[in-house]
């Protein structure tokens, strides 16, 4: 029998196929985490506050104060909405016009700032205010509170059940690996008993093993990223939206993840399970 023949038998092709499934189940997952991640970083730079601006600050001021806003760390934009502007968007909301009761335009020119993720917080706005009302024509500072406390306290929740949930499934990765390869090791326990016995070297014995179920980590982890690639492609062709979370840099981190993992745990499982033959007797062989 060949080598190559006794490489690609049978019991390498279904340790494979078994690896590679554990690796999809723990590459969806990190994609989960990872946009999860995306996703909370969307949702926060999407949080806004408005500073209402005086009715009688110039318009050179207010450029001004726009270009100095856009300079500060924890601004993403900032949009100057003029009173005409919030009239206009408040007849929509409103399906009716206030001018019309009112005999004037009630509402104050404003400038809508949209933060970056780490300020995002209540701590952080309560800071950015007391900044900002330093400004003589900054009115004030409108921001809801409890949709921004609420916001960030599921987001957290929403993070730790997720390393959770990653924790434990990388927990039963291992666990249905090690299972895998160590029943591939066992169909050659009397093998390495075998060699143990004319003298050869631990390290030598362990040596075809460890070869062997390198490469069947690489081929598990390539067949996982081929598969987590092709459903991440199926999806944003089905839903273009989803490329804001399905990013390159999101898959590329998942498949070194996969890459890594699936390396990392058929060695260590390798070297276990090998191990645990070369130290047993004889005996106990015939009842393991």
């Amino acid at each position: 029998m060949t080598k190559k023949t006794r490489f690609f038998n049978l019991q390498t092709a279904t340790a494979t196929v078994s690896t590679t499934l554990v690796l999809i189940v723990l590459g969806v997952v990190v994609f989960f985490a990872l946009a999860a991640r995306s996703v909370s970083v969307y949702v926060k730079e999407n949080v806004n506050f408005s500073l209402l601006i005086s009715d009688d600050m110039p318009e050179t001021e207010i450029a001004k104060l726009i270009d100095d806003l856009k300079t500060k760390p924890f601004v993403r934009s900032a949009e100057y909405i003029s009173k005409a502007q919030a009239l206009e968007e408040m007849k929509v909301e409103l399906n009716t016009d206030p001018e019309e009761f009112q005999g004037y335009n009630p509402f104050p020119a404003s400038v809508k700032v949209k933060l970056r993720a780490n300020y995002a917080n209540n701590d952080s706005i309560a800071k950015i205010e007391q900044e900002l009302s330093t400004n003589i024509n900054i009115q004030e500072v409108l921001y809801q509170k409890n949709l921004i406390e609420s916001m960030n306290r599921h987001i957290a929740q929403l993070e730790l059940m997720l390393i959770g949930l990653a924790l434990v499934l990388g927990l039963i990765s291992f666990a249905l690996i090690n299972n895998t390869i160590r029943l591939t090791v066992y169909s050659q326990r009397f093998l390495i008993y075998t060699m143990k016995l004319v003298g050869a070297s631990r390290s030598f014995i362990r040596r075809p093993f460890m070869v062997r179920n390198f490469w069947i980590g690489i081929m598990a982890s390539l067949l996982a990223n081929v598969s987590l690639w092709g459903a991440a492609v199926w999806l944003v062709m089905n839903e273009p939206h989803l490329i804001e979370v399905i990013s390159p840099d999101v898959l590329l981190t998942v498949s070194g993840v996969v890459l890594l993992t699936g390396v990392s745990l058929t060695l260590f499982c390798a070297y276990w399970s090998v191990n645990r033959f070369l130290r047993m007797k004889a005996s106990k062989l015939y009842y393991v």
